[in-house]
């Protein structure tokens, strides 16, 4: 190793612990002991250019373990990205851009935000297979603009979690060369050695999974990591472990290898003592000697000419493929490239009973003619929730073109993937399950709001309304947990019209994930619907009169008793209107005027309808309405029972309308 190689990754140790010093808070252990891995890989492999962190091409980098912030800062800031020496001294503090783990928007070079352990790895599946998809429909002789790896640096930890675990047996099972994994096996926990609870052989594990499994001795051996890399890249066929010994703690003499070094500073004297003995500069904080930041504007430079050269094969393929360039271009565009809201086709349907479900289907082969980039699968439920996309072919190792992807049985992985495709970009990724499976895949599904991702989650069997399969099936408080989620749109719709505004609410919202929620059984197709829903809540049915008696609301499969219930009432002297209101986030968005106009606070007299949780409901209900709601599990019968047992009934719908007037 050559001394400035050794006094750069130096310097990634101290800075990485002085921060923490600093702070009070955070992790030095596996910066110190992981530095060696992660400055030889951005140093000496990675393609990457600071001044433009988000060149197309560029090689991803992932840092699973995101309690590790510090490294990744360190690493960033010495490399020349957007972040100054002010912000690494102001890590884990308010306003400043180095949080306490890594958020993706927030800080220039971090690609997907990370921390809770498992979610790194597998959405860097996600990323490796965004990379192939596009490489497979746009590469061409000579021409091959999309062409690089996604690169992880992982912990025990990540690879204890068991989505991890999903998410790398679909990456064997696809084949996804271009995805390397670094594990940094230090065998130390928060709790102690790895040995209290993780004992199996992690090598073995992931050449079961089709991985090819490669190991470096001595984690500070840096000639031997970059050799390992660089094997690592000739395997086409298979992604790649590369098990890395390392001693958490790397160089502070009184913590080295010891638990007590994982997610505490150091201590100053520790400090002083880890500077000493890595023969630092101890008089000043926060050095950084001129020959590493000489050194590192070299290694800048080569990141820019990498990405010039690219801009050349650019440049040629606009020339020799026009069209495809184009392509690659709309690919690239958020937008949505097609006036849906005004193609009347769009919101034509049969005027037949039918599941959401069933439209969902429709609805998404319609904007798979028009959407080229929609990319997505189910976790081995596509037959009913109807997410296939016809004439689009299946991703596969044998053909990254097709846009169908078979997830498996790993909804927490299927989510986390989305979310990697997702940044990646160029493609737009929607999953599908059931949605009593959203237990599963919630963190995941927490992340693609704090990202921002666009990511659409189809989620079907939405209520008791799944029947025979019983409780365990029926999502009863899946609705009030993921409209918890912020930053998080959902919506029930209640026909087919409204089925396509969903669509088209998730196709135009950029900067949010958006869940369908969508019925087993078949709905009526009922008068009124249509572009209206895309405001959350609507008038479907008004009162005669200018304010009305009560007004009854409800989403899905529910809309249709308010309906059919109104017109009880009207024979019974009561004059209600009817609310439609697919998703609570879409009619927040709204101005007070219209909400007013919708709600009207001096019509006290409220009634909502849901086949699901009441938690929630209060708030458009207020203290003098009601609910007709499910605050239980449910149970296992034919649907049509289950609906009149638990009160989801015209006839209910009516007493309890009355019994709110006082009648």
């Amino acid at each position: 190793m050559s001394n400035i190689d050794q006094l750069a990754i130096n310097t990634i140790r101290v800075l990485s612990a002085e921060a923490v010093e600093k702070a009070k808070s955070g992790h030095p252990g596996m910066p110190m002991g992981a530095a060696p891995m992660a400055y030889t890989l951005w140093a000496k492999v990675m393609k990457h250019n600071p001044a433009d962190p988000k060149w197309v091409d560029r090689d991803r980098f992932v840092l699973s373990a995101g309690h590790a912030s510090m490294l990744l800062y360190s690493l960033l800031h010495l490399f020349g990205y957007d972040l100054s020496m002010e912000e690494i001294k102001n890590f884990r503090q308010w306003n400043s851009k180095t949080p306490g783990h890594p958020e993706y928007g927030h800080t220039a070079g971090v690609e997907v935000t990370t921390g809770p352990l498992g979610q790194g790895i597998s959405s860097a599946v996600g990323m490796a297979m965004a990379e192939a998809h596009l490489a497979a429909k746009f590469n061409r002789p000579g021409h091959k603009i999309v062409d690089h790896y996604t690169y992880v640096l992982s912990g025990d930890g990540c690879l204890m979690e068991g989505i991890a675990s999903e998410a790398a047996s679909l990456a064997g099972t696809l084949k996804l060369g271009k995805l390397i994994v670094l594990y940094d096996s230090n065998k130390i926990t928060i709790e102690g050695s790895t040995d209290l609870a993780f004992t199996e052989d992690v090598g073995k594990r992931f050449e079961a999974y089709n991985w090819q499994v490669l190991e470096v001795e001595d984690g500070n051996d840096i000639d031997a990591i970059q050799a390992a890399i660089e094997e690592a890249k000739k395997e086409a066929e298979k992604p790649s472990l590369i098990i890395i010994r390392t001693e958490i703690g790397y160089g502070c003499p009184a913590k080295q290898g010891k638990a007590s070094a994982h997610g505490e500073p150091l201590g100053e004297e520790n400090l002083l003592e880890a500077k000493k003995f890595l023969g630092y500069n101890t008089e000043e904080a926060f050095y950084v000697a001129d020959e590493v930041r000489d050194h590192m504007k070299t290694i800048m430079e080569k990141g820019k000419r990498a990405q010039e050269e690219w801009n050349k094969l650019w440049e040629s393929y606009k020339k020799n493929y026009p069209e495809l360039a184009e392509e690659w271009e709309a690919w690239h565009n958020p937008e949505l490239q097609a006036d849906l809201l005004n193609d009347e086709s769009y919101w034509t349907f049969d005027d037949k009973p039918t599941a959401t479900r069933s439209s969902s289907g429709e609805v998404l082969n319609r904007l798979a003619k028009i959407i080229p980039n929609l990319i997505g699968g189910s976790a081995d439920l596509a037959p009913s929730n109807k997410s296939v996309m016809k004439d689009r072919g299946v991703f596969s190792a044998e053909d990254y073109s097709g846009s169908n992807i078979h997830f498996g049985i790993r909804e927490h992985a299927m989510a986390a993937i989305a979310n990697g495709m997702s940044v990646h970009g160029g493609v737009r990724p929607y999953v599908a399950t059931f949605f009593v499976f959203t237990d599963y895949m919630k963190a995941a599904m927490r992340l693609s709001a704090l990202m921002k991702q666009p990511v659409i989650y189809i989620l079907t069997h939405d209520s008791i309304g799944v029947g025979e399969d019983g409780p365990t099936h029926q999502p009863i408080e899946h609705l009030a947990a993921i409209r918890s989620i912020p930053n998080f749109t959902v919506i029930r719709p209640a026909d087919s019209r409204e089925t396509a505004a969903a669509y088209l609410a998730a196709l135009t919202r950029s900067d949010s994930p958006t869940a369908l929620v969508l019925t087993r059984q078949n709905l009526p197709q009922l008068e009124g619907t249509g572009p209206d829903a895309l405001k959350g809540a609507y008038i479907l049915s008004d009162s005669e009169k200018g304010t009305p008696d009560i007004i009854l609301m409800a989403s899905g499969s529910e809309v249709q008793l308010i309906v059919e219930a109104q017109k009880v009432l009207k024979e019974k002297g009561v004059d209600a209107r009817v609310v439609s209101m697919p998703s609570w986030e879409l009619f927040e968005e709204q101005s007070e005027e219209y909400k007013e106009k919708v709600l009207p606070k001096n019509v006290r007299a409220r009634l909502a309808v849901e086949a699901g949780s009441s938690f929630g409901w209060h708030k458009y209900v207020g203290l003098d309405g009601d609910t007709i709601t499910r605050d239980d599990f449910g149970a296992s019968a034919p649907a049509d029972i289950l609906f009149k047992e638990f009160g989801f009934t015209v006839e209910n719908v009516v007493e309890r309308a009355l019994k709110v007037l006082g009648k």
